[in-house]
């Protein structure tokens, strides 16, 4: 086949729209190779907005295959910015690019948490997305604490490392994926990329700790979320069904949560909050749950809650950060039980030096 006969991007994508949107009986799933080209054309501009879109609502519509996932997955990672740090281990958080709406979920303050229990972390999002435009790390940075969302990658990597906690968005680690913000605004409905992007990999310790904890929604998801995570570089992956898609494990109901190193099979295992922490602790985290299920989510709301847990270990964020940091550290190997990461996530909360700790981030972020 010479140079004239072979098809470009938007006849490839062509191809690809008669495979994928044809009705529910009649469309046929792409092979790993078709779907990594059709996303990367996307990503890279070569297709009109209109295939584009298209293309995403008709890819979710037919509900993708474990193949398709891998290749939608593999052309995200190889337009993420990766980076090294100095850390012999280091948690990535990568809750719901279009965040929470519900219950209050302070997981932006579990971060500093969980540096001072010796496991340098940071939130991976953006600033919240359709459907939900509910609230993420990123909008709390932005809208509330007044920090610039043009801010460089290197500036946050800089604080990451000095304070051992912090927070990226897809502007510093994917510019291709933040592009089609607008598309998706447009479009409405998640698409696949939803799923994806929480698994991407954009910061590497160098000694090889390389941890993510985060969420599926709706049962199934979990098959592909598993399949990706083989093939992204992290040694140790926890996924669950957390609370609003996130990754607070077992408060809210009982929670499915897989874990996998890359060896043999996932472990499944069955969070119970009842059965997870003694009893005057789950006390504290049910009651915590109970009171906040009634309040409306909003930027305010969380600052000063979780300021509130941070000065001296009040208010019912506190047992809430300090379950969602122990569990977390429990199930990466620190602590033998949750109650035991609980016990010592709340002497660092009444400690309270983390109140500073993020303040100093915060003045030097912005």
């Amino acid at each position: 086949m010479n140079k004239m006969d072979t098809p470009d991007a938007s006849q490839r994508m062509q191809a690809y729209l008669q495979k994928i949107a044809t009705g529910p009986k009649m469309s046929k799933d792409l092979t790993e190779d078709e779907a990594r080209d059709a996303l990367t054309s996307i990503l890279d501009g070569s297709v009109s907005p209109v295939r584009a879109g298209i293309f995403l609502i008709a890819a979710r519509m037919k509900l993708e295959t474990v193949a398709e996932n891998i290749g939608y997955w593999k052309a995200l990672d190889q337009t993420t910015i990766k980076r090294k740090v100095p850390f012999e281990k280091i948690l990535q958080i990568a809750d719901p690019f279009d965040g929470f709406n519900r219950v209050p979920y302070f997981g932006f303050f579990t971060l500093p948490v969980l540096a001072m229990m010796g496991l340098p972390a940071y939130g991976h999002s953006t600033r919240s997305l359709p459907p939900k435009f509910g609230i993420t790390f990123e909008d709390l940075l932005v809208k509330h604490y007044g920090v610039s969302p043009n801010d460089p990658l290197e500036k946050r990597l800089a604080l990451l490392k000095k304070y051992e906690f912090g927070y990226l968005s897809t502007q510093h680690t994917n510019p291709s994926l933040e592009a089609l913000r607008d598309l998706r605004v447009e479009i409405v409905k998640r698409p696949m990329l939803a799923t994806l992007e929480k698994m991407l990999h954009p910061v590497i310790a160098s000694s090889g700790g390389n941890f993510l904890a985060t969420g599926y929604f709706h049962r199934g998801y979990e098959v592909s979320m598993l399949a990706v995570a083989r093939l992204s570089g992290f040694d140790k992956t926890i996924i669950g069904n957390g609370s609003e898609g996130t990754t607070f494990f077992g408060v809210h109901k009982d929670a499915r949560v897989f874990i996998d190193t890359g060896e043999k099979e996932a472990v499944e295992m069955k969070l119970v909050a009842q059965n997870m922490f003694k009893k005057k602790s789950h006390q504290q985290i049910q009651e915590a749950y109970r009171d906040l299920k009634s309040e409306t989510s909003s930027l305010e709301f969380l600052s000063e809650w979780g300021g509130k847990a941070f000065k001296d270990n009040q208010g019912p964020a506190a047992p809430l950060i300090a379950c969602h940091a122990g569990t977390l550290a429990h199930l990466l190997g620190m602590f033998r039980t949750p109650q035991e990461g609980f016990d010592c996530a709340e002497n660092i909360l009444k400690a309270g030096k983390c109140y500073s700790r993020l303040m100093k981030y915060l003045e030097e972020i912005r």
